[in-house]
């Protein structure tokens, strides 16, 4: 049984007059995964995915999925399907219609899209509020309607733009844990546009990292975590200092970092008290700004306040080079 499908991007790139929104990218998703996009505003991640979607054109390149260029196919046509930020269900539709609509546009009787509909909402748990219109939804329900009308068609490739952006965090929590599930329950590569770094980590097989229009890093979330190639990436994805060796730069990850008699001067600039770990924002003399994460009760056995002097250290072979 297949389970996903090659998706390749092959020296893409989008113009937008004279700015390059995406810089001749080369890239092929694992078949079958969760993929996270992650990267700051203006990076070029969501001009990809719209790319990939078929709302924007290519400027130059192509879009290769399961072995066809689907570069200049319209989007109904190209065995991908998107799921938009603000969900953008028809407000006069009730949940079934909206699942059921791309369905409806291809011809097929009511019978028919209304039974497929039907599965998609059983698969969401939304069965029970099939009659309801979307203003009588919360805004999970309203998510998991769209992804139901998403996954209708049966896409090869399931296109998300920043999909939890507009849940609560708790929320958020919960239907990354539900989005993740039903990936592996369809077995279909999930792309996932986000600037979250803790929802990259927590959802994606592969992490894309972008930047100023290219893939500044991809492979594996634990690889991309603890091994950053580049000191955007270190910065970026958090929980990295970056420090200045004669031989070239470095990270330490601040779980690394302990506060000793002996290491290197520096002074407190800001400490935040984070539950099971606190973290200690520190200035060393030559200026350089490290922050480690103490372990809650080893910090309020000696506490420690803005304007502190302490002594910074890590173990030497927890130090990652940084190749670019």
């Amino acid at each position: 049984m297949r389970t996903g499908y090659d998706l390749e991007l092959v020296h893409l790139t989008k113009r937008y007059g004279d700015t390059v929104a995406v810089r001749d990218l080369n890239h092929v998703f694992t078949p079958g995964s969760y993929v996270c996009l992650l990267g700051p505003s203006g990076c070029g991640k969501s001009s990809t995915l719209r790319m990939i979607a078929g709302h924007e054109d290519v400027s130059e390149g192509s879009i290769v999925l399961d072995g066809q260029d689907v570069s200049t196919l319209p989007p109904a046509q190209r065995g991908t399907a998107m799921m938009f930020q603000n969900y953008a269900l028809f407000p006069h539709l009730s949940v079934r219609d909206n699942v059921a609509f791309s369905l409806r546009m291809k011809g097929e009787d009511k019978t028919k899209r209304h039974a497929r509909a039907n599965e998609l909402l059983e698969l969401v748990d939304m069965t029970h509020l099939a009659d309801r219109l979307p203003a009588q939804l919360s805004g999970g329900q309203q998510q998991r309607v769209a992804l139901a009308r998403a996954l209708v068609t049966q896409p090869k490739v399931l296109l998300l733009d920043e999909p939890l952006s507009a849940l609560d965090p708790f929320l958020r929590i919960r239907m990354r844990s539900e989005l993740k599930k039903l990936q592996r329950e369809l077995g279909i590569t999930f792309l996932h546009v986000t600037h979250g770094q803790d929802e990259a980590l927590a959802l994606a097989d592969e992490i894309v990292v972008m930047n100023d229009a290219v893939i500044e890093q991809a492979g594996p979330a634990r690889d991309v975590w603890a091994a950053p190639r580049t000191e955007f990436v270190a910065r970026f994805i958090g929980g990295h200092n970056v420090i200045a060796l004669p031989s070239g730069k470095a990270t330490v990850r601040a779980d690394a970092v302990t506060l000793s008699d002996a290491g290197t001067p520096a002074t407190v600039t800001a400490v935040e008290y984070q539950g099971a770990s606190v973290a200690v924002t520190a200035t060393t003399e030559s200026g350089e700004e490290i922050l480690a994460l103490i372990p809650e009760a080893a910090f309020f056995g000696s506490p420690k306040s803005p304007g502190d002097a302490v002594r910074l250290s890590w173990d030497e072979g927890r130090l990652h080079r940084l190749t670019a």
